[in-house]
């Protein structure tokens, strides 16, 4: 049996840059140890699996580790895939995931995602992310994530984090973030539990910080970076409980790969 691969930099505008995420389209589903033996030998953040259905297409992630719940920059490379490389020519794509039916439409060299916000709350400091991130931050809070607040942008990136000790959190993983020079806001997000210690690039942890940043900055269209040592650039906005991510991606390879 063989199975195409795409390997795509998504949030980028030429490869080696952005989160790159592997997208492999199937006729049907196949079994799911053999899926997410496929994302663990791609090693990859996440990995895509769609099949077509009679409205769209039915998506899911799987990280080296485990299937994941919501991935946007897995979403926004299998858009690409399909808009630019499979040639949709329909202008919006209906996926249904684990977190319900995504809308993504394209709109010129960018792809506009359409998904569900993660409201934070006020949460005390776990020790393990204290001494995880070796540093303290102003404000905590959690969502799917522990969401970290620090001071500027110095500070998210001279973060230096002991991985084993933010394994040991109970939620997904953990996001720190704070005001930007050149955008509004700016993050990073590590989550080792996953088998990813730093994600270049990561659209749902965009869920959680724009309803944070929208508040506090007053405003509902914001750009965000993420600063790993690929980097990305995000275009968001608020729109009630949900949030649109923008960005574009570029293809760096194609493959096939061969089960049996």
């Amino acid at each position: 049996m063989e199975i195409a691969l795409y390997q795509i930099d998504a949030f980028a505008s030429e490869v080696f840059k952005g989160n790159p995420a592997a997208v492999c389209p199937l006729e049907g589903w196949l079994p799911d140890s053999l899926l997410q033996k496929i994302a663990a030998e791609n090693n990859l953040s996440e990995t895509a699996f769609y099949v077509p259905t009679a409205s769209g297409f039915h998506l899911r992630w799987f990280a080296p580790t485990s299937e994941v719940d919501l991935c946007g920059h897995a979403t926004l490379a299998t858009a690409f895939v399909i808009f630019h490389i499979v040639g949709y020519e329909l202008p919006a794509i209906r996926f249904q995931t684990r977190s319900g039916e995504l809308v993504v439409e394209r709109d010129g060299e960018s792809i506009i995602m359409d998904f569900p916000t993660r409201p934070v709350k006020d949460c005390s400091l776990p020790g393990d992310l204290s001494a995880g991130l070796r540093r303290e931050p102003i404000h905590v809070f959690s969502s799917d994530d522990y969401i970290a607040v620090f001071d500027n942008e110095d500070d998210i990136v001279s973060l230096d984090p002991d991985y084993e000790m933010l394994r040991k959190l109970d939620l997904r993983g953990v996001v720190v973030t704070s005001r930007g020079e050149s955008a509004d806001f700016v993050s990073r997000f590590f989550a080792p539990k996953l088998g990813v210690n730093e994600d270049p690039v990561t659209g749902s942890s965009h869920c959680e910080l724009v309803p944070y940043w929208a508040d506090r900055l007053r405003k509902t269209k914001l750009r965000a970076k993420q600063l790993s040592k690929r980097g990305g650039e995000i275009g968001c906005e608020l729109r009630g409980n949900r949030v649109l991510l923008s960005g574009r991606a570029v293809k760096y390879m194609e493959g096939r790969i061969t089960c049996g």
